[in-house]
């Protein structure tokens, strides 16, 4: 049997891929020389998740990839009609990011309930100021998106004894660790009642701007708001305003509708708006992971076996068992 070729998608640094030595040919690629090698590949690994050129040079017609794997949880940069359409296998990074997410979350939240920029600040300045915070168990978090990371979220905070109110795309009454999935047609009553909000969900054409000018004018004032789902998920102008008009407490972002964000972006100067680069699941070690993730996965499919974390492509993420 002849060798699969594996075409990567590539950036600096590649994935190790030493297991695939002597039972596959792998060819790298930049964005530039996509289109051209796409009718050559089995297998198509999007290690730079951040690219769009998948969606654009993806064929209609033709020899194409039978398999894609894409190093990142979220699909919608590779996601494209004809890619749907066809019988291509895409599959996503799920495993690796969720709890690191959680994490960075929890530290978020943490972070303004006792006001850890304000002693910053304050020590930047020399100036003691006593000063009382949050306190942060009873609080209630909407966590919007019923994912594996949306769920780890939740777990997280309920162990800090923060009470979780999990949204997805549609109810689940009997969930065995939360209860009660609310549909996502639940959201806007659940944010009135909000200390948090945390967004988590795919982008998806039913996602794309869920949280605008509606949705902050539904949270109450003390309401602190986070996103680490997609930055098109956010209208940006909408967030900003409720900043600036004290509408909502507080925010922190860590994705954005435009990467990387721009220096002259208003976002830098929001008064109590926490900005990341797109770093919330980035631990030591992460791409390692990920290399592996991808090789155990592709045992799967030399073997002709299932593979793990296939995603729906017309939803648009892997559907939850």
């Amino acid at each position: 049997m002849s060798q699969s070729t594996v075409l990567v998608l590539g950036s600096d640094p590649p994935p190790a891929l030493d297991r695939l030595t002597g039972r596959a040919r792998v060819i790298f690629t930049d964005e530039a020389g996509l289109a051209g090698r796409l009718p050559t590949a089995d297998v198509l690994l999007a290690w730079d998740f951040t690219s769009e050129a998948i969606r654009e040079a993806w064929p209609e017609r033709g020899p194409k990839p039978r398999w894609v794997h894409t190093a990142s949880a979220g699909v919608d940069q590779l996601l494209c009609p004809a890619l749907v359409a066809d019988d291509t296998v895409v599959t996503n990074a799920r495993g690796v990011f969720e709890q690191p997410i959680a994490e960075y979350v929890a530290g978020l939240v943490i972070a303004m309930a006792k006001d850890f920029y304000g002693s910053w600040e304050l020590q930047r300045q020399r100036r003691w100021q006593h000063r009382e915070t949050l306190r942060l168990a009873g609080t209630r978090a909407v966590v919007v998106g019923s994912g594996p990371i949306g769920r780890a979220i939740g777990s997280t905070l309920l162990a800090l004894g923060v009470k979780v109110e999990l949204v997805g795309r549609r109810e689940r009454p009997d969930d065995p660790h939360f209860g009660l999935v609310h549909a996502a047609d639940a959201l806007n009553g659940l944010l009135p009642h909000a200390d948090w909000v945390i967004c988590a969900a795919p982008l998806t054409d039913a996602t794309r701007g869920l949280f605008g000018k509606e949705a902050f004018g539904l949270m109450p004032p003390r309401a602190r708001f986070v996103n680490v789902g997609r930055g098109p998920l956010v209208v940006e102008p909408d967030l900003i305003a409720a900043l600036r008009e004290w509408r909502i407490a507080a925010a922190a972002l860590d994705v954005f509708e435009s990467e990387p964000l721009p220096a002259d972006s208003p976002l830098w100067d929001v008064p109590h708006l926490i900005v990341s680069p797109h770093m919330s699941g980035d631990t030591l070690g992460w791409r390692d992971a990920l290399a592996e993730q991808f090789q155990d996965n592709f045992d799967r499919w030399a073997a002709g076996e299932p593979l793990a974390n296939v995603v729906d492509k017309r939803l648009g993420y892997v559907p939850v068992q």
